[in-house]
Order: structure tokens, then sequence, then C-alpha cells
């Protein structure tokens, strides 16, 4: 699945999100499936989900960052798809 930088992910219904000090673990309750995220997956995370697009989240944490923009684009990428495989984010 190829995901755009102007699309805009959510936390779909049935998916559960348990934070633990700095870190998350995201369930899909249908599924079984599930992600721990470390700190700064996290904050990814948060970004992603309350953001107008992965585009604006990512313009969010380059300021947040110290890091290659090239290197952050494709780490926002990777994990964006790996959750939208396993049904843990979708597209809105």
């Amino acid at each position: 699945m190829t995901i755009s930088f102007t699309d805009r992910v959510t936390v779909p219904e049935g998916v559960l999100i348990s934070h633990l000090q700095e870190e998350s673990v995201i369930l899909n309750l249908e599924s079984e499936r599930y992600f721990g995220l470390d700190d700064v997956g996290t904050r990814f995370l948060t970004v992603l989900t309350s953001s107008e697009s992965i585009e604006a989240a990512y313009e969010t944490l380059c300021r947040e960052y110290d890091v290659d923009p090239q290197s952050l684009r494709a780490d926002l990428r990777e994990l964006v798809e790996k959750l939208v495989d396993q049904g843990l984010l979708i597209r809105a």
C-alpha cells in the first residue's frame, strides 16, 4: 500500500492505545495484533493522529527533532505503512 503525505490517518474503532510512561502499545481487538512503540514512536503516533495530514505531522516533527529531514520522512512513512497494514491506523 502506498501512503501519500496528503493522507490523514486515524485510529479505527476496535483499536486501543495504552500508554505506559513514555511508551505505548497499540492493540487491534478484532485481529489481536499489537504493536509496541518507544517514546519517539509514541510521539510520532500522537502527532500523526492529531494532524490534518501526514505532511503536517512531518513538519511538526521536523521542528521538534534534530534529524535529517529525509530520514525522518522515510521513518514516518515506514511507521505509517506498518500500522495501516496491521489495521492499527486507517486513512481518513
